[in-house]
């Protein structure tokens, strides 16, 4: 099969090596100094369990035109990064294009091929615009949701930190010939890719951790256990799931994990930094709407108060525009001690947000 990867950062990496070591022909969308690295040496993937891909055959380019249609179209982007390229993302397709999407948090189709009163709703915080929408098809559209962990360490070089989950599922729930197409893909390049009847459901369930550890370690500089392990870190987030739960249940969710656990099961992650965190700590700009505000957009299009998440959110935002504006970033740096001498910080984990 023919297949782009849009982002090929730490999860487009990822998928990139993994599917073209599988024999796809794959094609990467990447930039900078990323991009010359693959280009000069393809793209190296060091996996966790100490074996190395080399993926050497294959495309890379940052432009889209140059690249031609492909059969499925992966994006890697994080949400924020979409609408910037949106326009250039039909010169990738041709009729039967797939396109796989794998962002963190609330995804801009949400309401497409949903069916329920609000079917059809564009979602303001993701899609301002419309452009996202008007450049893709909802019909193309199978929903992703990325589990593992994964960081860039050098340009050309991916590190997989934990995790091979990436279930997939149509936005309607219906079992079609396409999506039992790209599980068994999935599937063949090594990734555990089961076929969800309801897809939203498991994007909440990923997302209903992400928007309060995220934007709590973005605050704080907290790692997951941190946050878990701290009376207040662990009330906080506690506060902001059970406002979020409460939304998701008025769009008809229902969580198949108690919020107890779901919080245990990111303590058990350990001294991970979220990527939020990680994009402080480089001073990019945040995936602010995406994990967070869009769930304060749900909870008004629901009449669901969430008054935690709405400050959380305002002084996320405030963050990220100091970041972009400022050119900065935050970083923890250890203290000396007594005599003088500095202390190293303890490693930490590193990825994309639990």
């Amino acid at each position: 099969m023919k297949i782009c990867v849009v982002g090929a950062g730490a999860i487009g990496g990822l998928l990139g090596a993994r599917l073209a070591s599988a024999g796809h022909e794959v094609s990467l969308v990447a930039r900078g100094a990323h991009l010359r690295a693959i280009r000069f040496d393809g793209l190296q993937l060091h996996m966790n369990d100490g074996s190395v891909i080399r993926a050497t055959d294959l495309e890379a380019s940052n432009d889209f035109h140059s690249l031609g249609p492909h059969d499925l179209v992966i994006l890697g982007l994080k949400a924020h990064q979409i609408e910037a390229v949106a326009d250039e993302l039909p010169s990738l397709f041709h009729d039967d294009t797939v396109v796989l999407t794998a962002q963190n948090g609330i995804p801009w189709w949400y309401f497409q091929r949903h069916g329920g009163p609000l079917d059809g709703t564009v979602l303001k915080s993701l899609d301002p615009e419309g452009r996202i929408s008007r450049a893709i098809n909802p019909q193309r559209i199978i929903g992703c949701i990325a589990y593992p962990a994964a960081e860039i360490m050098r340009p050309g070089v991916i590190r997989h930190i934990e995790g091979m989950r990436f279930p997939v599922g149509e936005l309607d729930g219906s079992d079609s010939e396409r999506v039992r197409t790209v599980s068994a893909l999935m599937t063949g390049a090594g990734f555990k890719s089961p076929i969800l009847d309801n897809i939203r459901a498991e994007i909440w369930l990923k997302a209903w951790g992400n928007l309060s550890f995220n934007p709590i370690s973005a605050l704080t500089h907290s790692t997951l256990a941190d946050i878990c392990q701290h009376p207040d870190g662990h009330a906080l987030a506690a506060t902001m799931m059970t406002e979020a739960q409460a939304v998701a249940e008025s769009l008809g969710i229902s969580f198949r994990v108690p919020l107890e656990k779901r919080i245990a099961g990111a303590e058990r992650v350990g001294k991970h930094k979220t990527s939020m965190l990680q994009d402080v700590e480089c001073g990019k700009a945040l995936e602010t709407e995406a994990i967070i505000g869009a769930v304060v957009e749900l909870s008004e299009l629901t009449g669901v108060a969430t008054p935690t998440i709405r400050a959380i959110y305002q002084a996320v935002r405030l963050l990220s525009h100091i970041l972009v504006e400022e050119t900065v970033c935050v970083r923890a740096d250890a203290l000396p001690d007594a005599s003088g001498v500095t202390l190293p910080l303890k490693a930490v984990r590193a990825g994309t947000g639990r």
